[in-house]
């Protein structure tokens, strides 16, 4: 298991658009990628649960990465991350 934690800078946090990104990026991975936040968490590759976590600029969000390609996918969406929020 592959696990990075993120603080966002986007002044509007984890909105509409960039979190349809998000889960079209991680719908390229084979493993299983979650986010929590506090005490939530959500499947990162769908985008009601990542909605749902209500993520606003300054908070940080846990994403962590099962699977077979883990470790590829880790590394591409700590990029991700880095790039759009």
């Amino acid at each position: 298991m592959k696990e990075f934690t993120f603080i966002v800078t986007d002044p509007q946090g984890i909105h509409a658009r960039p979190a349809g990104l998000l889960v079209k990026e991680a719908k390229k991975y084979a493993s299983a990628i979650t986010l929590v936040k506090g005490e939530r968490t959500g499947d990162a590759k769908k985008i009601f649960a990542v909605m749902a976590l209500g993520v606003k600029q300054g908070e940080s969000v846990t994403v962590t990465i099962h699977g077979a390609d883990e470790a590829t996918a880790a590394e591409a969406m700590e990029e991700f991350f880095k790039e759009n929020f």
